[in-house]
């Protein structure tokens, strides 16, 4: 049994895709990150970073129960464990160079754009202009290496894919302001309509739906979600 610890985010959603698709078993562990439950010793334990998600596997390796944090690192752990969306041997170079871009550069740089446009106080221009410039230029790179491919490793869906899809998503919140954020990069939008139209992808979207996540943005959300922005307490 997989207990999959998920907030209704980007990096979560690619773990709820994978699980969708496959069927493994599991639990949901909701964990409202504007309520500051991702800061609580039981899920620290969990997840020493405190972020989502993170998972853990009651049947790990030997039997035994074990924890996997970081979305790219759960993607492989469970793409190994279940050996599907994994491409052929051949492909695994590729598949961890496209992982690892999306881990460290489109996934970063659109969250931070969203971050910069959308919740940090105004006045941050050097910043917006930054944060946005290179979420387009991660989104062009991908784009250009989609030309003429279907999927962006090997010949089916992989598990680049799905962490793809998961900030793709969001991309309305990353290109803020653009009626169609993807229409200057067709072959991404191509991808992301292909996940997207997987039965298994409106399973996910649909994660959580009942769980009473908190919305508003006050004070407590603030802190909760960026605590380095404030001084610790004495």
């Amino acid at each position: 049994m997989i207990r999959f610890y998920f907030h209704p985010t980007p990096n979560p959603a690619k773990i709820a895709l994978f699980l969708e698709e496959t069927g493994l078993p599991y639990e949901v562990v909701p964990v409202d990150t504007s309520r500051g439950e991702q800061h609580r010793p039981a899920f620290r334990a969990v997840n020493p970073n405190g972020k989502v998600p993170a998972i853990v596997d009651t049947d790990g390796p030997g039997g035994r129960e074990t924890r996997i944090f970081d979305s790219t690192a759960i993607l492989l752990y469970l793409a190994e464990k279940t050996g599907q969306f994994l491409g052929r041997p051949e492909d695994r170079p590729e598949l961890l160079s496209w992982l690892l871009f999306i881990a460290s550069g489109l996934g970063p740089f659109s969250g931070q754009a969203v971050h910069f446009q959308s919740a940090a106080p105004e006045g941050l221009d050097y910043a917006v202009n930054r944060y946005r410039r290179e979420a387009e230029r991660h989104y062009r790179v991908l784009d250009d290496h989609l030309a003429g491919r279907e999927f962006i490793v090997g010949d089916g869906c992989t598990i680049a894919d799905m962490s793809a899809w998961g900030w793709l998503d969001r991309a309305s919140r990353v290109m803020k302001g653009t009626d169609d954020p993807l229409a200057d990069y067709p072959h991404l939008k191509r991808l992301f309509l292909a996940v997207d139209a997987r039965p298994a992808a409106a399973r996910a979207r649909a994660l959580g739906k009942d769980h009473p996540f908190k919305t508003t943005r006050d004070e407590e959300t603030l802190r909760a979600l960026f605590p380095s922005n404030y001084p610790a307490a004495a």
